[in-house]
């Protein structure tokens, strides 16, 4: 039996304001952020068709509050995932910009 699961890698970027999704080496998904005034606003996440429902959007969206968390900044998700995302969690009410 052959193994099919790839491994996904992500990364936090933030030279270019974002956290990438890797899969041997190709960008298969970003969740981009713009700053200002100390607060990260993550503005897109976007995960290749191929490669939905693995969780991989989430694991982009936490790269970037954990980045935020280190830095002490502040994310106010416009993103309609990030924001269903962060709302509905009180893991994350520590960063959420309210």
């Amino acid at each position: 039996m052959e193994n099919t699961q790839e491994e996904i890698l992500i990364n936090f970027n933030q030279r270019e304001s974002r956290s990438v999704a890797l899969n041997e080496g190709n960008i298969i998904g970003y969740c981009q952020y713009k700053e200002e005034n100390n607060i990260w606003s993550i503005t897109h996440t976007v995960v290749k068709q191929e490669f939905g429902g693995r969780g991989i959007a989430k694991r982009l969206v936490i790269a970037v509050i954990e980045e935020a968390r280190k830095q002490n900044k502040k994310i106010n998700p416009i993103c309609s995932y990030a924001k269903k995302m962060m709302e509905s969690s009180d893991e994350y009410k520590d960063v959420l910009n309210q």
